[in-house]
C-alpha cells in the first residue's frame, strides 16, 4: 500500500470515530505530519466564554497521534504521555493543531503540536510520546 493510500485510510478512521461527532474536525495527514482543524463554537466554552483546555489538548493530541501513525504500518500507536502548555485563550474562529514527528525509534516515536487560531496565533504548545501497540489497523477501528 502506498503512503498516500495509509494517510486516507487514517484520515477515514479518524473523521468516523464516534468521539469526533461533537467537535466536527478534520484531518489532514502527511509523511510524519497531521493537522486537526475545527470550528469553535460555544458548545466548546467554558463558564469565562472562551474554549475548554481539553479542546486544546484533543486537537494537539489528534495531530501528533496521526503524525507518530502516518509512519507505522500494521498496528495503532498509543499516546504514553501528553504535556500541554496553555499560552491563549480563543472564542471565535478555528483551532488548528499541527502535529509533526521529532524522533523516532523502533518502540518510541516523539512528536510535537501547536494549536493556533484563525490569525495565526499560537494558543497552546504541547509534546507527547507513542508506542506501537498490538491494535491491528483494520476495518474493525475503521481503517479502510
Amino acid at each position: 500500500m502506498s503512503d498516500e493510500a495509509h494517510f486516507r485510510k487514517l484520515e477515514r478512521m479518524y473523521h468516523a470515530a464516534p468521539c469526533n461527532a461533537p467537535y466536527a474536525p478534520r484531518l489532514t495527514i502527511g509523511d510524519g505530519v497531521a493537522e486537526v482543524v475545527l470550528p469553535v463554537t460555544p458548545a466548546l466554552f467554558h463558564a469565562a466564554g472562551a474554549v475548554h483546555g481539553s479542546v486544546y489538548f484533543k486537537a494537539m493530541d489528534d495531530a501528533a497521534f496521526f503524525a507518530a501513525n502516518a509512519l507505522v504500518r500494521g498496528v495503532l500507536v498509543l499516546t504514553v504521555s501528553f504535556t500541554v502548555y496553555f499560552t491563549r485563550p480563543v472564542s471565535e474562529g478555528v483551532l488548528r493543531a499541527s502535529g509533526r514527528v521529532v524522533h523516532r525509534s523502533r518502540r518510541l516515536l516523539l512528536a510535537e503540536a501547536e494549536v493556533t487560531d484563525a490569525r495565526g496565533r499560537t494558543l497552546a504548545r504541547g509534546s507527547g510520546s507513542f508506542m506501537p501497540s498490538t491494535i491491528p489497523l483494520s476495518e474493525a477501528v475503521g481503517y479502510v
